[in-house]
């Protein structure tokens, strides 16, 4: 085995990589809230295994969508407290990153030279948002219905792109079959590799840029 090990060392240097990203010089003064990111990212990571789950069980179609959630929440084997946890990080989540940048902000670890960190966050913020959101219509029932029909029409009402924006989430006049089949295709095959690719991005930045000293009182 040590020489397995060995042989995968020297070509790869598996060891080397990890002790980049485990052990690094933190700043003097870094507490709590410099937690908010990894407590996020620990959201994430619940929201896609239990996803995972979900994805096996549902059926994206006004005919079956709403019956094969209740299936998942009452008669599949846990599946109504893996829903509970799918649901509750998603709100997690949502609350998290927004006290992740609310952090950054106020701290200016946004500044030099971390602008690009700070724009990466930005945009891993909206696509956290718009996974909430077409996640919201999928359990196919009145809440849902009615809450995405009111967020499609605020959308609408966007200067110049508005309309736009609602045709390519809507798929037509009013909300239906192609509606549910946009908002789970985004929920599930667009939204998610973007944000692995932004949550890669953000921790190699991090990391090579090392993690911001608070502000000096």
């Amino acid at each position: 085995m040590a020489n397995i090990s060995g042989w995968f060392e020297e070509r790869l240097e598996i060891r080397k990589n990890i002790n980049w990203f485990l052990y690094r010089k933190v700043s003097r003064g870094v507490g709590w809230w410099y937690t908010l990111g990894s407590a996020t990212l620990v959201t994430f990571l619940l929201l896609s295994f239990t996803g995972l789950f979900l994805m096996m069980n549902y059926s994206p179609s006004p005919d079956h969508a709403y019956e094969s959630v209740q299936y998942i929440t009452h008669e599949v084997p846990f599946g109504g407290f893996i829903r509970s946890i799918h649901s509750w990080s998603a709100g997690a989540m949502v609350v998290l990153i927004g006290l992740h940048l609310l952090r950054t902000f106020f701290m200016a670890a946004y500044k030099y030279p971390r602008e690009l960190t700070w724009v990466v966050g930005v945009l891993l913020l909206i696509l956290v948002m718009g996974a909430s959101f077409t996640g919201y219509l999928l359990p196919w029932d009145q809440k849902a219905y009615w809450a995405t029909n009111v967020g499609t029409g605020i959308a609408s009402q966007a200067p110049v792109v508005g309309p736009w924006i609602q045709k390519v989430l809507v798929g037509g006049s009013s909300i239906g079959a192609l509606t549910l089949t946009r908002f789970y295709t985004f929920h599930i095959g667009v939204i998610p590799p973007l944000i692995i690719l932004l949550i890669v991005t953000h921790i190699f930045l991090v990391i090579k840029q090392g993690i911001s000293a608070p502000p000096e009182k």
